[in-house]
């Protein structure tokens, strides 16, 4: 629980930071969206590792995760003009996926991971880096394509039974005063 803790707050911290300098360099200025878009990415990209992996590790995934899901952000997105205006593919899917890959980089025991416990045996088996970043990859692979499927199929039935979006001149409107009513501005 100590490790998952101080691992959570560091990769959070620096990824925060690694965020910030990527939005100085590419931006001119961070900004506090930056910053907190950062922080969240730091806390997805460990979530698989905090428990396995040192706290270097732990630094490492945290600076490397930021530049990654900044790129997805500003550019990728942009690029494909996929329609993410929380960022939630760009932050929380990038972050998990390289968070989730590099776990089998840094459970390592050589870089300060705890490596692979092999129930059979009972003792942490040999480590095979290679081997893991496979399987990591596999796993990754697995959770995209259930995650597609799933999320196709529930997008067809609710686009069946109630629509995906709402109609053009509701939106065009605006959504306070059709959909809910009121004006939230004035």
């Amino acid at each position: 629980a100590a490790l998952a803790f101080i691992n959570t707050m560091a990769a959070t911290a620096v990824a925060v930071l690694s965020w910030m300098s990527v939005e100085w360099i590419v931006k001119g200025k961070p900004s506090g969206l930056g910053a907190a878009s950062g922080a969240v990415a730091g806390l997805v990209a460990i979530t698989p590792a905090c428990g396995f992996v040192g706290v270097g590790g732990a630094l490492a995934i945290g600076l490397v995760v930021s530049p990654i899901c900044f790129l997805f952000v500003d550019k990728v997105k942009r690029a494909f003009g996929y329609d993410d205006s929380l960022d939630v593919f760009g932050v929380h899917g990038i972050g998990g996926i390289v968070g989730a890959i590099l776990t089998g980089v840094f459970v390592s025991p050589a870089l300060g991971g705890t490596g692979v416990y092999d129930y059979v045996n009972n003792k942490v088996a040999d480590f095979d880096m290679t081997a893991q970043v496979i399987a990591q990859l596999w796993a990754v692979g697995t959770a995209v394509v259930v995650s597609g499927v799933v999320s196709y199929l529930a997008f067809k039935i609710v686009d069946k039974v109630i629509g995906l979006r709402v109609p053009e001149d509701d939106e065009r409107e605006g959504l306070d005063i059709t959909s809910h009513g009121e004006s939230a501005y004035h």
